[in-house]
């Protein structure tokens, strides 16, 4: 299984599907899945069952999206991510312009 490039927190922007051209922060990466959660993309309807804490009804949350279909944001554009060795660690830099990411 290939190590995933894309980390919480880092700025991306979906390459397809409905919310293509949109950009987002990664709330939580998930790499045994190979898959993403963005802040208010691929939102989803889901109806939930009262409970003591949650009143139920019909909930809009973010569904999970292949990394596949996002990539970096970095200047504008979408970037590829590569490694370099920056002062004897391995950081995560963007392809396009070179800029370490981490």
């Amino acid at each position: 299984m290939p190590k995933m490039k894309i980390k919480k927190n880092d700025t991306v922007i979906i390459l397809s599907g409905d919310d293509k051209g949109k950009t987002g922060v990664v709330k939580q990466a998930m790499p045994k899945e190979n898959k993403v959660i963005v802040e208010g993309i691929n939102m989803v309807k889901r109806h939930t069952k009262p409970s003591q804490n949650n009143p139920g009804g019909i909930v809009s949350k973010e569904a999970a999206i292949h990394t596949s279909n996002v990539a970096i944001y970095k200047d504008g554009k979408a970037t590829k991510v590569g490694y370099k060795v920056v002062d004897g660690k391995k950081v995560r830099v963007a392809r396009k312009s070179g800029e370490v990411i981490d």
